[in-house]
C-alpha cells in the first residue's frame, strides 16, 4: 500500500526515555494472530499503556496530555528482539511518522523505512538535548527535513545530520514500498523487456 510522503517534518514529539524496547513491548504477540492489519494502533504499548481491566495507566506517556505529535523520540536501541513488522504497523498506524533514537536495531530500521516511518538515528548527547527540550516545554516543534537529512529543534540553533539508503530515501519522498516502487516503473520494465530476445 501506499505511505504518506515524507519530506519536511515540523511536529511535537512523545518522548519515550526507555532504553532496549524490543518489539514484544511495542506490540506483545498475542496480538499478531491478526490476519488483517486492523487496531494495530489500540494496542501500541499495550501492557505499557493499560491495567488489566483496561483502563489507562496514566504515568505513561502516551497517556499523558501534555505531550502529541508525529514524532516518537526513543531511548537507545530501539527495536530490539524480533524481526516482526507488526510492531512498525502499530508506531504507523497510531499517528508517528518519524522515530529518533541514537541506536535501532538493524531489522526494525528496515521495517520502518518499508512502511513509511521514518528511522532518524542521532548522538546520544542530541537525543538527550530534544528529551530535555521536550520535558521542558511540551510543545517544542522538531523539524526533520528528509531532503538535506537533518534534524533540528525549534529555538535551538544545533543540528544533526543522519544518514539513510538513497534507494530508501526516495521511496519515503514518494511514499512508495518496494512493490510501489516498482509499479511506478511498469511502463520503463515493459521497454525494457520488450527489447530483450527471447
Amino acid at each position: 500500500m501506499p505511505y504518506e510522503k515524507f519530506r519536511i517534518l515540523e511536529s511535537t514529539g512523545v518522548p519515550l526515555e526507555i532504553e532496549n524496547v524490543d518489539t514484544d513491548q511495542i506490540i506483545p504477540a498475542r496480538f499478531l494472530k491478526a490476519t488483517e492489519r486492523i487496531d494495530f494502533d489500540k494496542n501500541l504499548f499495550r501492557d505499557w499503556r493499560y491495567n488489566q481491566d483496561n483502563t489507562l495507566k496514566k504515568d505513561f506517556v502516551l497517556n499523558n496530555k501534555n505531550y502529541s505529535g508525529k514524532v516518537l523520540v526513543a531511548g537507545k536501541n530501539f527495536g530490539s528482539g524480533s524481526s516482526r513488522e507488526h510492531a512498525v504497523w502499530a508506531i504507523y498506524d497510531y499517528g508517528f511518522r518519524c522515530v529518533i533514537s541514537s541506536f535501532f536495531a538493524d531489522i526494525f530500521k528496515n521495517n520502518c523505512l518499508n512502511i513509511g516511518v521514518l528511522p532518524v538515528q542521532i548522538s546520544d548527547d542530541f537525543l538527550q538535548m530534544i528529551f530535555n527540550s521536550i520535558k521542558n516545554k511540551p510543545k517544542t516543534k522538531i523539524k526533520i527535513n528528509l531532503i538535506t537529512q537533518e534534524v533540528s529543534i525549534f529555538g535551538i540553533s544545533h543540528k544533526e545530520k543522519f544518514e539513510i539508503n538513497p534507494y530508501k530515501k526516495e521511496n519515503m519522498m514518494n511514499g512508495f514500498d518496494d512493490i510501489d516502487y516498482l509499479l511506478n516503473m511498469k511502463s520503463e520494465i515493459k521497454k525494457f523487456a520488450a527489447k530483450r530476445p527471447y
